[in-house]
């Protein structure tokens, strides 16, 4: 991590990483790149359905491959880059039949680092295969849910799920979040940590930067009027009010609430809930 002389208040705190040490080009492959507009938390009519999301520096987009349907042809990696999209770094991979593509880099891979996407790969960082052919005990990223339809979890930066068991057809995973869930085992995983696991210690120190980042101040719910939060209101400061935390939209969260649907189509997948509040953290 980087830290900063405290030149100013904000500045003594402040903290980002050190990319000069990682990144290895400031220029993403051209091809591979296009702009676009983001959605800043709104739907099709305008109306705001994810708060506290707005402005934010441009970005280019990177397109990340994500389904890794290029099978049994050995890929090299010939970059590192920063990708303004995501928390994890990403590598330009070229395949030995010419083609190039970003993926996401996993710890312990680097410039020159090869892999190959096959059902039956061996057992090496980087390299994709069904989870039918990983042993119990390895840590995977970019899972698919679906067969051939691309990674859906663990792909942002630190992140990784482990195989825990094989059972009819099916493979245990857990989660980052502790959730264990059946997946499909001809599903695709990579073998490997998600990059940058030091993303979560950043302090991004003031708040004229996380509007760099696109994200919009918080308001506290007790600050509000009636109207606007269930916590709104009082002369002066007040507590909840009510039994059970709820959010700006009355629905349960925090204290280990269940928040979950009850008729959720996923809910026969799950073998063991996630834990939280202070079980999550081992207090």
């Amino acid at each position: 991590m980087k830290s900063y002389k405290p030149t100013s208040i904000p500045r003594r705190a402040m903290t980002t990483i050190e990319f000069n040490k990682i990144v290895t080009t400031n220029d993403p492959e051209k091809s591979l790149t296009h702009g676009f507009k983001r959605a800043v938390g709104r739907n099709n009519r305008g109306i705001i359905t994810t708060r506290h999301k707005g402005s934010g520096h441009k970005r280019l987009y990177r397109e990340v491959d994500f389904t890794y349907n290029k099978r049994d042809i050995p890929a090299t990696l010939m970059t590192v880059e920063y990708d303004p999209n995501r928390t994890a770094f990403i590598a330009l991979a070229q395949y030995k039949d010419g083609e190039k593509r970003y993926v996401v880099l996993p710890q312990g891979m680097k410039v020159g680092s090869e892999f190959i996407v096959s059902p039956k790969a061996e057992i090496k960082v980087g390299n994709s295969m069904m989870l039918k052919n990983i042993p119990v005990g390895t840590f995977v990223y970019n899972v698919e849910v679906n067969a051939n339809g691309g990674a859906r979890l663990a792909k942002s930066a630190g992140n990784f799920v482990e195989v825990i068991a094989h059972d009819a057809g099916y493979v245990h995973l857990k989660l980052p979040s502790t959730e264990v869930r059946r997946v499909i085992d001809t599903c695709f995983a990579t073998i490997g940590v998600v990059s940058n696991e030091e993303n979560r210690l950043i302090n991004i120190g003031k708040a004229g930067r996380s509007r760099w980042l696109g994200i919009r101040p918080t308001v506290r719910g007790t600050a509000q009027n009636p109207v606007d939060h269930p916590y709104g209101g009082g002369e002066g400061r007040q507590g909840r009010g009510t039994r059970r935390a709820k959010s700006v939209y009355g629905k349960p969260t925090g204290k280990g609430q269940k928040s979950r649907r009850a008729k959720r189509y996923s809910n026969h997948l799950i073998v063991t809930r996630r834990r939280v509040g202070k079980a999550k953290s081992g207090k």
